[in-house]
């Protein structure tokens, strides 16, 4: 009666083991089905040149290495390539007189096939075929945006953010990483540029903006640019430092705590006298000196303040120093008091940011609600 009982529970185990198998196959073969598609196309090519060589000319056998590129990956490329140049070589044998023309054709198939081959060699690093490794890279471009979303925030509080890469790639050194807590108390709002620009700094970014965001809310406030700190020594990169600017904010009461490492200093707009401050601390660059204490400056964002945040991508050209870069990032902050914050960090980037650099700018403001008004 065991006996039985084991067997009627074993056999659907079974049943889900062989399942299982045969999905890893079927994953692990996921480009036999266009595999044997493309087969077939490079042999009905080889059939109608033989049969009509005017209407099938040598260069058709392009059509199928070029879908190829887009479909199989890089280890079943370079056999396929191989097979259509053998196809290629039939074609040759089968026409009746050989010209020049016919010649030329057939070293533009072989050398076109030569350069995917060559392509097809350097993405077998990745494993992927071109599309589906684009698509990583997307998938890895929009992680880097999610670490970067401003959390839901009481309707006192309005933040904003833009950023712009170098040449207008989807990848640069330039991120956010916000966080608010368990509890809703506190926002975390850290705007890090890291050494390089574009696509360069990109790879760097991608690995940044991660473990950032898990350092926000992993450590305390205090011990975040420690933290991002050693992390960045431990990475051991021939460019392996950061700028970061760092703030906790108290959505209850507007007090904030703000340092920074080697970062342009943040700006406080003041709506009570219409001026505004620098808030200016020491702290060096992530990723160069170990063991090493990070200034804090404090304050309270007042109903109707505002606190910008940038990397140097906004307030420093090739003709403008950096001094008077940030006077006229507050200038363009204190004519936002009359019009409003609401798209203030994209007007202030499509302003300000060139497209030699990488630019982000991170608006804080406090609204006066209508009861304090």
């Amino acid at each position: 009666m065991a006996e039985t009982s084991w067997s009627a529970v074993r056999r659907p185990l079974d049943r889900f083991s062989e399942w299982r198998m045969r999905l890893r196959r079927r994953m692990v073969d996921s480009d036999r089905p266009a595999l044997v598609a493309l087969v077939l196309l490079a042999i009905a090519i080889t059939i109608g040149g033989i049969l009509n060589v005017d209407v099938v000319p040598q260069v058709a056998m392009l059509v199928p290495i070029f879908l190829a590129t887009l479909w199989l990956g890089p280890r079943t490329l370079p056999w396929f390539v191989v097979f259509c140049l053998a196809c290629v070589v039939v074609l040759l044998a089968a026409q009746p007189t050989i010209s020049t023309r016919t010649i030329s054709r057939v070293v533009i198939t072989f050398g076109i096939a030569f350069l995917v081959m060559v392509t097809s060699f350097r993405r077998a690093r990745l494993g992927v075929a071109g599309p589906r490794g684009e698509s990583m890279f997307v998938d890895l471009r929009d992680r880097i945006a999610n670490q970067g979303t401003i959390p839901a925030l009481p309707s006192e509080w309005l933040v904003e953010s833009a950023t712009r890469s170098a040449g207008g790639t989807s990848f640069g050194g330039d991120f956010l990483v916000a966080s608010r807590a368990t509890d809703g108390s506190t926002v975390e709002l850290i705007v890090v540029d890291v050494s390089g620009k574009g696509i360069e700094a990109g790879t760097r970014s991608l690995l940044l903006s991660g473990a950032f965001g898990g350092l926000a809310s992993a450590v305390p406030p205090a011990e975040f640019l420690t933290a991002a700190n050693e992390y960045l020594l431990r990475q051991d990169w021939d460019e392996g430092f950061a700028s970061a600017v760092h703030l906790h904010l108290r959505l209850c009461t507007g007090e904030f705590e703000l340092r920074k490492a080697g970062h342009p200093p943040a700006i406080w707009l003041h709506a009570g006298s219409g001026r505004w401050t620098t808030l200016d601390s020491d702290g060096p660059v992530l990723g160069l000196i170990p063991d090493t204490d990070f200034e804090v400056v404090t304050g309270t964002l007042m109903p109707g303040d505002a606190l910008l945040m940038y990397t140097d991508g906004l307030v420093e050209t090739s003709s403008r120093d950096i001094g008077s870069g940030i006077d006229k990032l507050a200038g363009l902050g204190q004519v936002l008091f009359a019009q409003g914050f609401e798209g203030s960090a994209q007007h202030l980037i499509d302003r300000l940011a060139t497209g030699n650099d990488d630019g982000a700018v991170v608006m804080v403001h406090r609204r006066t609600l209508v009861g304090e008004a």
